[in-house]
């Protein structure tokens, strides 16, 4: 028996740990912990930023590449259901309407 086994361990122990003091740092700290304004301000918009990062090239790239066409699903459905979110502020319908639109469009004429 040889050692493939022990790189995926030391591979998954490592993300563990690296998962779990990243995820408790904040919590480890009896008190809060001293921050400047400036770094305050900034961790507001982190989550934003994120979702940004993640929605943004699902929305723009296919298979690692730019979109080539306006005929893709992924573009009116994101038109609509941002108007809607903006219209009635509401997650679930902004939801169901980006289906609504992206499934027949994507499904029924191969878009």
């Amino acid at each position: 028996m040889n050692g493939e086994w022990l790189t995926p361990l030391i591979a998954i122990l490592g993300l563990a740990a690296i998962t779990l003091v990243t995820r408790a740092f904040f919590m480890i700290p009896e008190r809060e912990l001293p921050m400047p304004d400036w770094l305050r301000r900034g961790l507001k918009y982190a989550p934003l930023a994120a979702l940004a990062a993640v929605i943004a090239p699902e929305l723009l790239m296919t298979q690692g590449a730019l979109i080539q066409t306006l005929k893709d699903a992924r573009l009116p459905a994101v038109l609509a259901a941002s108007a809607y979110y903006f219209w009635r502020r509401d997650i679930l319908g902004t939801i169901v309407v980006g289906m609504a639109l992206y499934l027949p469009l994507h499904i029924g004429w191969g878009w």
